[in-house]
């Protein structure tokens, strides 16, 4: 991926494992996973110790406490580093006081709480929601040792993605653009699963963060359908966030469900029917207005439209990251590639 006209196109995500914490040897198996990335992507000898106590105490935790627990463990990368990201997610019963559990790690019975003083301390940064009765999600990040760069640090977007069952590698992909005033996100879930799948999403985030930072997001949808002619092809969708103006202009082909959510308020944007590199009769864009403090969240029909933010209480006051991974848990019902992408553009 390469920066363009004063933008970048960082930092990129790998999801490396998903992991169901359904027995005691879970939390093994999540240290095991997270250190060896942490191993591979240099981290020095006492940090990839750190990493290994935090995932086994939210894997013990999950294990110990909660109901259907996950964790998601990848790489996140800058031009030159790379950190470790760590997504804990649960469906109950949730934690009645978060401040003081992660604060310092109490627990109380039907709580869930054990160590998470520990995953407070040793995490460069970490965040959490929770609802009583609806689950709790936790995301803790390592960087990388020295400076860090900006990219890695930027929380007004994020996203995840999961495969099919039975798949190793995901067939829904999504990249982020930053550039003065403007925030740009792309979708594109690849036709079918597995690695043909996937090989014409990278294509499709490939050719998005090429493009010029300026060009309208009708154009770079119009240059991804170009290019994938020659493989799969899939639904994709470009949304550009101008935070000066208080708008979005939105640019969708197939069935990529695109939503600016505002307090309570869900508002639909437009995509036109087709399948990106096969069939675009044509190609448009819209726009709607981005209220202050709103959320644009794009997602793969992995995910079902029937989620509303309403069902959750403060979820999208949280981080991007966090709202993706909640959305993913409780909209992510179908067996099938799942992707979302999240922006939320600072004040």
């Amino acid at each position: 991926m390469v920066a363009v006209t004063a933008a970048h196109c960082l930092p990129v995500t790998e999801d490396v494992a998903w992991l169901a914490v359904e027995d005691r040897t879970a939390p093994g198996r999540a240290r095991r996973v997270a250190t060896g990335l942490a191993e591979r992507l240099g981290f020095a000898e006492n940090r990839v110790a750190e990493i290994g106590i935090v995932v086994t105490e939210l894997a013990t935790n999950l294990d110990r406490h909660a109901r259907h627990g996950t964790l998601l463990i990848r790489s996140v990368r800058a031009t030159t580093d790379a950190a470790v990201e760590v997504v804990a997610a649960d469906r109950g019963p949730g934690i009645a006081d978060l401040a003081a559990a992660i604060e310092d790690g109490r627990s109380t019975t039907g709580t869930l709480g054990v160590g998470l003083g520990a995953v407070h301390r040793l995490s460069d940064s970490v965040t959490a929601f929770s609802q009583p009765g609806g689950g709790t999600i936790i995301t803790a990040r390592f960087q990388p040792a020295g400076p860090t760069p900006a990219e890695l640090t930027a929380d007004d977007a994020a996203g995840i993605t999961r495969p099919i069952t039975g798949e190793e590698v995901c067939g829904d992909a999504y990249a982020v653009m930053r550039a003065p005033g403007h925030l740009r996100l792309m979708m594109c879930d690849g036709s079918g699963h597995g690695p043909l799948a996937a090989s014409a999403s990278r294509e499709a985030v490939r050719v998005f963060c090429a493009r010029p930072a300026e060009e309208p997001p009708e154009q770079v949808l119009a240059a991804i359908h170009t290019a994938l002619r020659s493989g799969r092809g899939g639904a994709v969708a470009v949304a550009d966030l101008d935070l000066a103006e208080g708008r979005v202009r939105f640019a969708g082909l197939g069935n990529i469900a695109a939503t600016i959510v505002a307090g309570d308020r869900k508002q639909g944007m437009i995509s036109v029917p087709g399948i990106a590199g096969f069939q675009a009769r044509t190609i448009r864009a819209f726009d709607h207005v981005l209220p202050a403090g709103a959320a644009v969240v794009l997602h793969s029909d992995g995910l079902t439209e029937k989620w509303h933010p309403g069902q959750w209480t403060a979820l999208f006051a949280s981080t991007p990251l966090v709202i993706a991974a909640a959305l993913l848990r409780d909209a992510g019902i179908r067996n099938d590639d799942a992707g979302v992408l999240v922006g939320k553009p600072r004040p």
